[in-house]
Parts: structure tokens; sequence; C-alpha cells
């Protein structure tokens, strides 16, 4: 099943403050929901343990986590691969980093995944809702953190 999401979060905080918090994995890390474990690779990528409910669907799912920040670009990539109980999860999502005159910066983000297994089968509503709410949540978390830095 395919999957694609985009929208945007408007960040009480200036683009410098916003490249400093995605470029720190530990940061990044601590805005995932239900996290359980993360072991960090390197500054780039980290292994990240999450409690995942879609439908009847409940477990911990295991995550290999790489953040691209392309700061010329005022663009940061992630990939993520990994799923649990039998299901496997492949999203690839990346934000455009937009200052605002305000001082504040807009993350325009849109991401594709593609879901196997079955979390899958629960059904395209359950899973469509289930996986744009993590996401937004992701994002949201981010905005909050950063803008109490």
């Amino acid at each position: 099943m395919k999957l694609e999401y985009s929208g945007q979060e408007n960040v009480q905080a200036n683009p410098e403050k916003v490249w400093s918090f995605i470029q720190d994995p530990n940061k990044v890390a601590s805005c995932l929901p239900d996290l359980k474990a993360v072991e960090f690779k390197d500054e780039r990528n980290m292994v990240a343990t999450v409690g995942v409910a879609v439908g009847p669907v409940r477990g911990s799912f295991k995550f290999n986590i790489e953040l691209d920040p392309h700061p010329e670009e005022n663009k940061v990539m992630v990939r993520i691969r990994g799923g649990g109980l039998g299901s496997a999860v492949d999203l690839t999502a990346s934000a455009d980093i937009l200052g605002q005159d305000d001082q504040t910066t807009l993350l325009d983000w849109q991401g594709q995944a593609t879901v196997s297994g079955p979390a899958a089968t629960v059904g395209g509503r359950v899973l469509d809702a289930q996986a744009k709410r993590l996401i937004e949540t992701v994002f949201a978390n981010m905005s909050k953190k950063m803008s109490e830095v």
C-alpha cells in the first residue's frame, strides 16, 4: 500500500535554531511519539523502537532512521525503513525550511510511504489516518521543542 502526505508547520523559532535542532539526532528522536528506545549510529543515523497501533495491529516497530540535511538548499530529507509484527514500512520525507519575515520558520513537508504486511491489510482509511496523525505529531513535537529552545 502506497501513501502520500504533505503539510506545513509554522515554528516559533528562526531558521538558525531550526537547523541547529534538526541536525541533532538526540533532539529529533525526542519528537518521536511513543519512543521506547533509540540507538545512535552516528550524527545522521539512528535505530528507534516505537510503539505502533494501527487498528488491531499493536506492538513495537524498529526503524532505521537517516537524517540528511541540505542547508545549502534549505531542505532536510528523512528516510525511515523497518517494521515489526510482520509488517514493513519504507518512508521518504523532506521538509523545506523557509524563514519568515517575523523570525519564524515554515516547514513545508511532504512524504511517501510504502507499507506491507498486516498493517497494510487493516484498511486504507484506518492506516492512512494513523500514519497522517503520526507524521503531524512528529512535526508538532518538533515545533514545540524548537520554540522552547
